[in-house]
């Protein structure tokens, strides 16, 4: 159904800093999982003073890896894409380290989700420095510019690095899956106006925080948006053939999808439903997974 590029093949032992650009280097953290693909991706950007991307969870083995790839370095920004417990932990441990700050979005995350998943909110969190759209972080040969994209947390920033017309993505866009929008924060409309925002800039190379990087961006983003539209109109389709509740449309719409991750699709679906409520497409009786949902006409 999505007929999305999918790239899947990381070849990446854990622990071990790899050279994947001139001015980008990449350790994985051993947190693997359905939500994970093989782990966190932490990206190091620049040579000598660098800045670190989205440290991931505090493991101590992973921790004293990073560590020990960058002795002799200088850590003078820590950025985070989002406060989920897969990327955050970690981050004011290292800031803390390396005696610098840690720069992220300033915005809250608005409530929790109805069921709990393994990318759970590291509810602690917050930055020494809130970014703004826009904003320009500098090291020695290298500039990474903010971008806010709202959607998958209403948190959620991708960092540019100006250099290399590069895009690290966050879980923003990921190309081993797509991403979970989870209300009440996950806001569909949010995400695809974000997905609009990222592909008008033109990026050359897109790299996720899990997975292995987007080398041909443009129709990868189309594919992206075209599987959203396609999943809305399975909706619509299963409201039409007379279902009313979420979990009952997750299991034929992802019947061909791991069962582990049907909590997370009902909350994607329960993201687009509320996109649909919004437009007024559908109406609903109740609220969230336990609402009923009918078409309006």
């Amino acid at each position: 159904m999505s007929g999305i590029p999918y790239v899947r093949d990381l070849d990446a032992p854990y622990g071990e800093m790899m050279r994947l650009t001139p001015r980008v280097r990449r350790l994985l953290a051993p947190n693997p999982g359905p939500f994970t693909f093989r782990g966190t991706g932490v990206y190091v950007i620049g040579e000598g003073e660098v800045a670190v991307i989205d440290p991931g969870p505090m493991i101590e083995e992973h921790f004293e890896a990073l560590k020990r790839s960058l002795e002799g370095e200088r850590i003078t920004h820590v950025l985070v894409t989002h406060s989920h417990a897969d990327h955050s932990p970690l981050a004011h441990p290292l800031a803390d380290w390396a005696g610098c700050k840690v720069f992220a979005s300033g915005r809250n995350v608005s409530g929790r989700a109805e069921i709990e998943m393994e990318a759970d909110e590291d509810s602690l969190f917050r930055p020494d420095i809130a970014l703004e759209d826009g904003a320009l972080l500098r090291g020695p040969g290298w500039t990474i510019e903010a971008i806010e994209t709202p959607g998958h947390t209403s948190n959620h920033v991708c960092f540019a690095l100006l250099e290399e017309n590069a895009l690290f993505s966050g879980d923003h866009v990921m190309g081993w899956s797509t991403t979970v929008i989870s209300p009440p924060d996950g806001r569909m409309g949010d995400y695809l106006a974000s997905l609009s925002k990222v592909r008008a800039r033109g990026f050359a190379t897109i790299w996720p925080t899990h997975g292995p990087p987007i080398t041909q961006p443009e129709p990868f983003l189309d594919a992206y948006v075209r599987h959203r539209m396609a999943r809305e109109q399975a909706i619509v389709d299963r409201l039409a053939a007379g279902d009313t509740r979420i979990p009952e449309m997750v299991a034929v719409i992802y019947r061909d999808v791991d069962p582990r991750l049907h909590p997370a699709a009902c909350h994607s679906v329960l993201a687009h439903m509320i996109h649909l409520v919004e437009a007024g497409r559908v109406a609903a009786t109740g609220d969230g997974l336990q609402a009923r949902y009918t078409l309006t006409s």
